[in-house]
């Protein structure tokens, strides 16, 4: 059984390279998402078991496997402005033209449908103090795709536009030849596998450890963290990959009465760097690299669980000013883009499985989760919106027999609006270390909206 699990990670291993956009997964699997994350103390399944809390996994006595599947779609909207009177790009209606009316526009993501696999195994028997487990997650990813702008103010051979309809051109996705970024493109994602074993140290209190390796991708169009090319601008790459370690420990105590608390703590996944292969738009070729590490999670949580409910509410920490990659922020020397300079943010998920229907439990989950991006960087962080403060669920579960069952489970976030400055290298002085250009204007939303279904089963009582 254990050869079957790992044959069946490698070909999902290869699938997860084209798996989720988001950042930080609220949830694993379609139990745990519909529980709005929420398993620190309350393991529902072994997939959020497995996420959240090591230690959590010895309350399963069984050879228990599960997978799930989600599609997910999002809908990033990207804006920008600028004011009465500035060239953008300079000299686009001709030498000794007029002063520009104000532009402003908006750009929808067309990126598509992510599919977003997990599995896990977990390993346990009645009356053991030890139980192991294994599993293979997508943890964190994010990806847009917006279009280059088609209504600019000229045509390819430099002629006004009399069609130009200012009202309606976003000049942040203009080509790189009128100052724009043109096709702004990313796609990362991160794909972590976990072996975890949990000791229980008393009838009440279990101990859990995971060490944890990582793969990742990511690609970027133009690439920031390049250097600039002063005639072509910053290059397009390929998709680059880097690997990491970490680990995860965790507690967990149930009071037998119903109550139960929960600790865990995820390392900082420290990673090697991506190393880029860049084009510039004059096809001269160039290379750099950037470190972008998982960051370091605290969780602590609470359940409680009677005949009819489980409760699960969590807390969570998560760490981005000391990852290399997001604690960076602003221009280096050479106009290059350090890091995408994110806060610390705070993540609330709390959830409740209604068990009075036989057979059929339904739940409902909320999660909340602040916004790590400042507004004056808000420009550096395009590729990356992926930000949804608040999010709702609902699942439920069939049990199809006493060892087979399947789940579902639906997902809507949305985010408020980040918005910021455009910011230019060329405009850095010692009191506009960024560059903020006056009067200018950057702005993106997003929701996202999840499908995933799932089953598990228990292969016998040991």
């Amino acid at each position: 059984m254990k050869k079957i699990f790992l044959q069946f990670c490698l070909v999902l291993f290869a699938t997860a390279a084209f798996s989720q956009a988001g950042h930080v997964m609220q949830g694993i699997g379609a139990i745990n998402m519909s529980m709005g994350g929420a398993s620190t103390a309350q393991p529902l399944d072994i997939s959020g078991a497995l996420q959240w809390n090591p230690a959590t996994i010895s309350t399963f006595d069984n050879t228990i496997f599960k997978f799930d599947i989600g599609l997910f779609f999002s809908s990033p909207e990207l804006s920008s402005s600028i004011p009465e009177g500035m060239m953008w790009p300079a000299d686009a209606f001709g030498p000794g033209s007029p002063a520009s009316p104000p532009v402003s526009g908006t750009t929808l993501d067309d990126r598509g449908v992510s599919p977003m696999p997990a599995v896990a195994m977990v390993w346990g028997k009645e009356g053991r103090k030890h139980t192991f487990g294994a599993s293979i997650f997508g943890i964190s990813g994010f990806g847009v795709s917006f279009p280059q702008e088609t209504n600019l103010p000229m045509d390819a051979s430099g002629n006004p536009n009399p069609d130009w309809d200012p009202n309606n051109s976003n000049p942040i996705t203009y080509p790189q030849s009128m100052n724009g970024f043109g096709h702004v493109k990313s796609d990362y994602m991160l794909v972590q596998i976990g072996f975890t074993w949990a000791y229980n140290i008393t009838e009440n209190l279990s101990f859990g450890l995971e060490p944890t390796f990582n793969y990742a991708t990511l690609e970027l169009m133009p690439n920031p963290t390049a250097n600039p090319s002063m005639t072509a601008g910053y290059p397009s790459t390929n998709k680059a990959s880097a690997t990491g370690f970490g680990g995860q420990v965790g507690l967990f105590f149930d009071s037998q009465t119903g109550f139960k608390i929960g600790a865990s703590y995820k390392t900082r996944q420290y990673f090697s760097d991506f190393e880029f292969e860049n084009t510039y738009l004059d096809n001269s070729t160039g290379t750099n690299s950037f470190r972008m590490d998982y960051p370091a999670i605290f969780s602590i949580g609470i359940g409680y669980s009677v005949q009819a409910v489980d409760i699960a509410v969590d807390y969570r920490f998560v760490d981005y000013q000391n990852a290399a990659g997001f604690a960076e922020s602003g221009w280096t020397q050479t106009a290059s883009v350090a890091g995408f300079g994110w806060q610390n943010t705070n993540i609330v998920s709390a959830g409740i499985q209604f068990n009075s229907v036989e057979r059929l439990p339904i739940r409902i989950g909320y999660t909340y989760s602040s916004n790590p991006i400042e507004d004056e960087l808000a420009f550096f962080n395009i590729p990356a919106p992926a930000i949804i403060n608040n999010a709702v669920q609902i699942g439920l579960s069939y049990d199809v027999a006493s060892r087979f069952s399947v789940d579902a489970a639906y997902h809507h976030g949305f985010s408020g609006e980040t918005s910021g400055q455009l910011l230019n290298p060329v405009a850095v002085t010692q009191s506009n270390p960024l560059g903020a250009v006056p009067g200018t204007s950057v702005s993106y939303t997003m929701s996202t909206d999840l499908i995933m279904v799932g089953f598990s089963y228990a292969f016998h009582k040991n």
